[in-house]
């Protein structure tokens, strides 16, 4: 395994992933300060021939599930890889990739004194276009918030990036779960059972914000720096007609199941929206 001033792990799941992992792995490579793990865990891709050279990288290790297991469960089955030195757990999407400086800042952040009772953190996220190669010079997520109704929102989505916008770090209700780097001491406080982090009924969708909230009442704070960068190929389409119909349901069932634990009187709203796209496909 390799040394590194601060031990922290990576899991990524992928799931036929083809086109963005070469390039999440290259920017790993680059971080001025490099992962002790990289853990990959695929979900059921349909030809897994793409993952198979990755076996011969050092710090790499591959777990081949076969069957789509989900995000949620393909974290879990990361996080059982995850080695008893590691102090820090970075979930990222192999379509979100990071700028060279940003674990080691992250890092060190985490660190401090100051910020012991930071449980996860994240930096802004910038859109990416990969069949373009470049970024979009769009803001994917700045945290997630919620509505007064009660519906969760990847802040600024879709906004210009302003470099200036955001300046300061900031308390945010839920971070997204496309680069969440976590305390491993936060992510033992609010386990499901033996390393399930991530409640595997979710599969997918809402995850984030599950975690998010269980960090939280557990008394951990969820910080947006903004000064670090991070580029996303979001898979979920801003127009709704856009993104089929079992994917929209499923993510509207897991805000159902979200507002229940929670006995939050949001769950009407979100009862609401699931009926609605059950019978009249919104």
């Amino acid at each position: 395994m390799m040394t590194s001033l601060t031990p922290c792990a990576v899991i990524i799941v992928t799931h036929n992933s083809q086109a963005f992992l070469p390039h999440c792995l290259e920017a790993l490579q680059q971080q001025t300060q490099p992962a002790c793990q990289i853990i990959l865990v695929d979900s059921g891709s349909q030809d897994t021939t793409y993952l198979e050279h990755y076996r011969q990288m050092p710090t790499l290790t591959l777990h081949l599930a076969y069957d789509n297991i989900g995000f949620c469960q393909g974290n879990n089955v990361g996080m059982s890889y995850v080695d008893d030195s590691i102090k820090y757990v970075l979930f990222l999407n192999p379509d979100a990739f990071l700028t060279p400086s940003f674990l080691e800042n992250a890092l060190a952040y985490l660190e401090q004194p100051a910020s012991r009772q930071v449980g996860a953190l994240s930096g802004i996220l910038l859109g990416y276009d990969i069949q373009q190669q470049q970024p979009t010079g769009q803001i994917d997520s700045t945290g997630i918030f919620r509505t007064w109704y009660g519906r969760w929102y990847d802040r600024d989505q879709g906004k210009a990036y302003q470099q200036n916008q955001h300046v300061t770090p900031e308390k945010v209700p839920a971070l997204c779960g496309a680069l969440m780097l976590c305390r491993m001491t936060a992510l033992k406080s609010v386990v499901l059972g033996p390393h399930i982090v991530m409640d595997p009924t979710f599969y997918m969708y809402k995850e984030d914000i599950d975690l998010s909230l269980r960090l939280r009442q557990k008394g951990w704070s969820l910080l947006l720096i903004p000064e670090w960068i991070a580029y996303h190929c979001r898979g979920w389409k801003k127009e709704r007609a856009q993104v089929p119909r079992h994917l929209r349901l499923l993510s509207a069932k897991n805000e159902m199941r979200l507002y229940a634990r929670l006995k939050s009187p949001f769950y009407f709203y979100s009862m609401f929206k699931y009926v609605l796209v059950k019978t009249l496909d919104y």
